[in-house]
Formats: structure tokens, sequence, C-alpha cells
């Protein structure tokens, strides 16, 4: 089994579901989109399809600009500038925009840059912002190109870091899209693929593994693993529906050497290695054919097909905001016994 034989297997199984569940008919076959498309037009790596708002890149654009917030992010080789255009949205109200200037911050946003298209022929005296006068007339005018902006669109920007950019503007997409009530269809499914199998992690100041360190990466040479960790994708994929991840997967490693060289990248040396999966090294050794599967979050696929808001309205056995059970009453006591085939001990706090 590849990739490409698992995910069919799965799709069908979800289409033919719908089908017989609900009378859905959904497109055959799921559009399939890279990760970095992803997060390039969208700021997700689960976008809802439903909702047609895209980001904009405009980073190279604002690397020789005055206006400090932009061109400082542009110049950053981790930094990105994205807009997000609104169709028609010059007619939200400004008490609204700072509604979304708050929502923004809360993901990292510093705050919620925007012009309000109201003349595209009249050049910068057609738009109206705080930022405009910041901003060379050059470069308005390829903003409005690049977006496809027309008379009464809002264009919302977004500078920072990538991450926060993608997170800020993924999240206000969603959130005007539906405030807004530009919803298309019912059902959106999607494959994303082609991950990256690692991200740098800036605090340790070392590679993580994307989804697990156990991912088969796209090249068979683990020398070029090691060599371009930066670049290497993973043969993983994602289900996505209507914005949520309702499977993921990936084909496994199935090779010592393999096995090894990842580990190598996420700083486990050979000790901690052999400590932890020697059980798995071993079977890989003595031989183990490629592999792989997809697991399916029930509950999540339930609540979307119910129609429900909460995950909790469609869980069997939700449990309350301490983590009791109100079916089974757990947690419950531990008898002794219990805790000393466990090795373990009750201590009292003062």
């Amino acid at each position: 089994m590849d990739e490409r034989a698992i995910t069919d297997l799965m799709e069908a199984m979800i289409r033919r579901m719908f089908h017989e569940v609900l009378g859905v008919e959904l497109p055959d076959p799921f559009p399939r989109m890279p990760y970095e498309t992803a997060m390039q037009r969208y700021g997700s790596d689960k976008p809802d399809l439903r909702i047609p708002l895209e980001l904009t890149e405009l980073t190279d654009l604002m690397a020789g600009v005055d206006f400090k917030v932009f061109a400082s992010a542009a110049q950053d080789p981790k930094g990105r500038v994205a807009a997000l255009r609104v169709p028609g949205g010059g007619k939200i109200p400004r008490r609204e925009i700072d509604g979304y200037t708050e929502f923004v911050g809360r993901y990292g946003a510093k705050g919620l840059a925007y012009i309000k298209v109201n003349d595209t022929r009249a050049g910068s005296g057609g738009l109206q912002s705080p930022i405009v006068k910041f901003l060379p007339d050059e470069v308005l005018s390829k903003i409005l190109t690049r977006t496809g902006a027309e008379n009464g669109d809002l264009i919302f920007f977004g500078a920072d870091t990538a991450k926060v950019v993608n997170d800020a503007l993924g999240a206000l997409r969603l959130r005007v899209g539906l405030d807004q009530g530009l919803l298309n269809g019912e059902w959106a499914p999607l494959w994303v693929v082609n991950f990256p199998m690692f991200e740098w992690d800036e605090q340790e100041r070392r590679w993580n593994a994307l989804h697990h360190p156990f991912t088969a990466p796209r090249v068979d040479d683990p020398a070029e693993v090691r060599a371009n960790p930066e670049q290497c994708l993973s043969r993983a994929y994602d289900m996505v529906l209507n914005g949520t991840e309702i499977g993921g997967g990936s084909v496994r490693i199935h090779r010592p050497d393999m096995q090894s060289a990842v580990f190598e990248l996420l700083g486990i040396g050979p000790e901690e290695a052999r400590a932890k999966f020697g059980f798995l090294l071993d079977a890989l050794k003595f031989g183990c054919p490629p592999h792989g599967g997809l697991a399916f979050g029930l509950d999540r696929l339930v609540m979307l097909m119910a129609g429900a808001k909460s995950i909790r309205e469609v869980m069997a056995f939700p449990k309350t905001q301490t983590a009791a059970c109100p079916l089974t009453q757990a947690p419950a006591p531990v008898a002794e016994a219990q805790l000393r085939d466990l090795n373990l001990r009750l201590r009292r706090t003062p």
C-alpha cells in the first residue's frame, strides 16, 4: 500500500457513507492540495473551501516601503506580509473592524491594518485608510491588482512572522466569511498532502517532527534527509471537511537506516533510541514491509454529519469540565493494592 492506494480507499468509504446516510454526493475525486499551497492561500492546513476568500502574498512589495510595520516583516527571512480582500467589505462598520482587530490579537497579531477601496480609478485618493500615506502609489496600485480589488471592497493586512500572519489571517478569513454570509455549498472535502517532515523550534534550537518521528519522508536516501531537513517533505496526508480535519495518516518508515536518520535529526541519540524504541528498530532490522494507514476522528465526523455545533453533543461518554464522567462516575477511588501494582504512592499536599 502506498499513500494513493490508502487515500483512494478511505475516500471511497467516506463518499459511500455520505451517500447512504445523508443522501449527499461528495466530489469524486476529492481535490488534493499541497500543505504549502494551503498555508499560502488560506493560512491553514485545514482550509474551509466553502469560503471563497484567499490570502494574497505581498511580502516582495513591502521590503522597501517607509511603513516600518510592513517593511520589517518583509525583510525578516521568517516574516510575511499578506492581504485578505473582502468583496463588498467596505460597508463593514468601524466597530466591527475594531472587533476583528481584537480577534486577531488572540493569534499573536499586534494590530490589523486595512484599506477601504472607494474608487480604484482615483489612485491613492480613492482609498481610505491611515496607512495609505505611508505607501507609494506604485505599491498601492500593485496591491489593488494582486488582490483583484474592486470598488466597495475592504482589504485587511497581516505583517509579522509567517506563523502569526497565517494564524491570524487564516482565522480572520473564517470569521469574516461566516459573518458576511459568504459560504458556498454545504460540503467541501479535500486532501492536504506533502507536509513538511520537520519544523524548527526557535526556543529549543532543534528540529521537531511535524506529525511524529515514524512518518516516512518522500526521499529514499537518509543522507539527503540529514542534509536538507528544512526541505524534506513527508508521505503524510490529512482528510479535511469544511475546515475540520476528520482523518490523518501517513506511510510509515520501514527501514532502520531511515528511522535512525530521523531520530538523529530530532536529537534522539543512539542510546535513547535503543532505550525508548529498541523494539521498533529490531522489528525494522529483521524485516518490515512498507505500510501505512489513516485514523479517523469519529466524533468530529459525526459532529459534522449531525450538524452539531460542538463535539460534546455527539460524544458517547462526554466528560465534565473537571474531567469527571457522569455515566461511570469516574474518576473513582483507587485501592491500595492497585497503587502497589503500579508502584505508586499517594502523598497529601501541605
